[in-house]
């Protein structure tokens, strides 16, 4: 297992270095229509915080607009870490076309202080971005089963205050658990360095029952809501504060030459594809974790006739089946 890169170490203001993606979809009504609604989550790499934004769809418009809020609140982001998504990608194409037609010397200043960059993970490898991926994935499992059971109701300005309240909540949770059982001492918390408060996260307003599930006010439908959520996510959360030791095994890497099978989504192993391994990547710490492959996609003319054709791709080592070595 490789060590944490310099960016989880290193101190910095919160969101500087975010990783990110998108969660959902979650209906909503929009007057009497039923509309999809996304969520997007950032998550600093140095604090171990989230911040939550909903998203009306997957379009690069929704996401710059989602990403400018995270900038006019958390303040500015540095380097965007997340999936090769396609909203992801023509956002980093949008933000570079418009950077070019500004001056070129104006552009050099911008570019040293608030140009972000996007850094994309490998296709296919969800589990490099397991520091924000892991937190997503216990949001989402308590917002779903939650919002499906009370979806009719939430309006999309509903939703997006219970995704506020969510965040809260989120950062809410201990950073260390040393002295979680020692009454004079608070343990850490994301709330703590975002906000430099010890109590942040307030009590919900009132005596809120079952019966404001189903309330006219919809205040109290999301607070009653993120009660909910509250005890959902916990129950998920406690789960991941166990220490689990760190990967030392020593495995033998591939080769430039290696033939090798590339798993995919399909269930069928006699439909994986064959690759041969062009190059190796590595990383920082000189272990191969990447590899280029040539694809051999085999098709068929009109006539019947076979035509092969050398496709490129990259994918993590994880991915990989080795069948023959050089």
């Amino acid at each position: 297992m490789v060590d944490l890169p310099a960016v989880r170490l290193e101190p910095a203001t919160p969101f500087h270095y975010s990783g990110m993606d998108c969660f959902g979809p979650f209906h909503a009504k929009d007057g009497r229509r039923e509309v999809k609604r996304y969520g997007l989550m950032f998550t600093c790499l140095t604090s171990r915080a989230v911040h939550i934004e909903m998203l009306d769809n997957l379009t690069t418009d929704a996401f710059l607009n989602s990403l400018r809020c995270l900038i006019a609140m958390r303040g500015n982001v540095k380097s965007l870490y997340s999936d090769q998504g396609t909203n992801f990608r023509g956002a980093q194409t949008e933000l570079k076309k418009n950077l070019a037609e500004i001056n070129e010397e104006l552009h050099k200043k911008l570019a040293e202080k608030f140009e972000c960059e996007f850094l994309f993970n490998t296709s296919s490898s969800s589990h490099m971005g397991g520091v924000w991926e892991r937190q997503i994935r216990t949001a989402r499992q308590a917002l779903k089963g939650l919002i499906q059971e009370r979806h009719a109701q939430l309006t999309s300005s509903s939703l997006r205050t219970l995704f506020y309240e969510a965040t809260n909540i989120i950062n809410s949770r201990p950073l260390t658990v040393e002295d979680l059982n020692d009454p004079n001492s608070h343990p850490l918390t994301p709330n703590h360095l975002l906000h430099f408060k010890s109590d942040v996260c307030l009590p919900p307003p009132g005596d809120l029952k079952d019966a404001d599930a189903y309330s006219r006010k919809q205040w109290r439908r999301i607070q009653h809501l993120a009660n909910i959520f509250w005890k959902k996510w916990r129950l998920g959360y406690l789960q991941t504060l166990q220490h689990r030791p760190k990967w030392t095994d020593e495995k033998e890497s591939l080769k430039v030459g290696d033939i090798v099978f590339v798993m995919d989504a399909n269930p069928l192993r006699n439909q994986w594809k064959l690759a041969k391994v062009t190059e190796m990547i590595e990383s920082h710490d000189g272990r191969g974790r990447r590899a280029k492959l040539t694809l051999d996609n085999t098709q068929s003319d009109r006539q019947g006739r076979a035509i092969k054709q050398a496709t490129e791709i990259e994918r993590p080592l994880n991915k990989l089946i080795i069948l023959t070595r050089v």
